[in-house]
């Protein structure tokens, strides 16, 4: 199986919703997926910190791009579940680097992982999700 770069799925991403937000694929592995997000102003609840939906947007994305990558062709997912333990917090115009592994890849089920770290490597979330391969 022949992996697409990481520039050819950011081309994919960036007219939907995960390029509004700012994601920015790093690595693509069959395990594992890591990408970038700066903290904008507007991803941030009043105090400047990055909003707690946009850590699960964030974690969601990479999770759906690494069953994509490792499902078969003409097949699509959708997530079924997702549970986010919130760390720490990043700052505005700070960026978070997220770290996406693969605990499980099944024919009709993927759980990934993602660590959310901020730039000073802090640990700020913590996001488990699966995703249901459909026909």
């Amino acid at each position: 199986m022949t992996l697409p770069s990481p520039r050819a799925v950011q081309q994919i991403l960036d007219p939907l919703f995960p390029g509004l937000m700012g994601v920015r694929l790093v690595t693509l592995e069959p395990e594992r997926v890591v990408a970038e997000l700066v903290v904008r102003p507007d991803l941030c609840t009043a105090g400047g910190i990055l909003h707690g939906g946009a850590y699960m947007a964030f974690a969601d994305t990479l999770g759906a791009v690494g069953t994509v990558i490792n499902m078969p062709q003409g097949k699509r997912t959708t997530t079924t579940d997702s549970s986010t333990k919130f760390i720490g917090g990043a700052r505005v115009d700070t960026t978070v680097t997220g770290e996406c592994v693969a605990l499980h890849r099944g024919r009709t089920t993927m759980v990934w992982q993602t660590t959310i770290r901020s730039d000073e490597g802090k640990l700020c979330a913590v996001v488990t999700q699966t995703q249901l391969i459909l026909d």
